[in-house]
């Protein structure tokens, strides 16, 4: 049988049926192994099942002498050293696809819950500050149907947006690393895009290019009346300037599923921001799409631990 670190429990029942053809060591907590227990535990290891909270860096690899796969349960895997892994034969696998969907979703519900200000209403009621029941300027929201969407991103996220865009009649606009023939929007540069969206959409990987990409001067360009909505990664958004923009009003709202540090520290300043909606990294937090990732991250170990090719490889 093979030998296997298992770093998270997993929906379903996906761990017993990697444990008919391999001794699995599985970390027990919800938090996050610490890289001393990764590295006691992989040496001696064919295969390697993780989630985005660990980074497997090329220690680590060094570490394993006997890997040959490492799966991560995510779409991403910037927490992975890819290139120094493939130099030492490992194959890394992904689960794309299957997240698409629930991603989608949830971006377009943090962006119809920041226009229309939805948790702040929810606040108002909780806090008993709901004191007269209906007059004409109370909580207003912006409009989102017939607005204009700026993607950041034309994979497989963003087409998935376009697709729910048109259900509100929104023209939409996007940027990219190439054109895409495929789909019903406009192919912009990524200043026009900043310049002229309702609402931008950040739906890019996060890698050298697009660290920090919406910066000062990026967040500068967007409208004043705009929103900006991230769930793809933290780290593509420089988050010091973007507390600077919603303070001094350079964009009027923001709906982040994700952080430059997360868990999101209790001081952020984002916090005490009215013009904010926050969840903590949900994006592909549904019970289908959860049991389907641990389905596709088991079935990729397996397969590449056996010599096949895996559902999803990094290449």
């Amino acid at each position: 049988m093979y030998n296997v670190l298992v770093t998270k429990k997993l929906p379903g029942n996906w761990i017993d049926y990697l444990k008919k053809e391999c001794n699995v060591m599985l970390w027990e907590d919800i938090y996050p192994p610490s890289k001393e227990w990764i590295l006691q535990n992989i040496e001696d290891k064919d295969g390697a099942l993780i989630t985005l909270t660990e980074k497997i860096d090329k220690e680590i690899i060094d570490h394993a002498k006997k890997l040959k796969v490492i799966s991560t349960y995510s779409v991403g895997y910037d927490h992975i050293d890819v290139k120094y892994a493939r130099s030492k034969g490992i194959i890394v696998t992904y689960t794309p696809e299957v997240l698409t969907d629930a991603t989608a979703d949830l971006i377009f519900g943090l962006l119809i819950s920041v226009a229309r200000r939805v948790c702040e209403g929810d606040s108002l009621i909780r806090k008993g500050e709901w004191k007269t029941p209906w007059y004409p300027t109370f909580m207003l929201g912006t409009e989102v149907y017939g607005k204009t969407l700026g993607i950041i991103g034309m994979g497989r996220i963003g087409k998935a947006l376009v697709k729910r865009a048109k259900g509100f009649d929104m023209k939409v606009i996007y940027n990219s690393r190439r054109k895409h023939e495929d789909i019903d929007a406009e192919y912009v540069d990524l200043d026009y895009l900043l310049e002229n969206s309702d609402y931008v959409v950040i739906a890019v990987d996060l890698n050298e290019s697009t660290y920090h990409m919406m910066n000062e001067d990026k967040l500068r360009r967007m409208k004043k009346s705009a929103f900006l909505i991230n769930a793809s990664r933290g780290q593509v958004i420089d988050e010091k300037a973007l507390i600077k923009a919603l303070q001094e009003g350079w964009i009027r709202g923001v709906g982040l599923d994700v952080f430059e540090r997360e868990p999101l520290p209790k001081d952020s300043p984002l916090l005490k921001l009215n013009n904010v909606v926050l969840t903590p990294h949900l994006g592909s937090a549904t019970i289908e799409t959860r049991d389907k990732m641990a389905e596709i991250a088991v079935k990729n170990l397996l397969l590449a631990l056996k010599g096949d090719k895996p559902i999803y490889e990094v290449r």
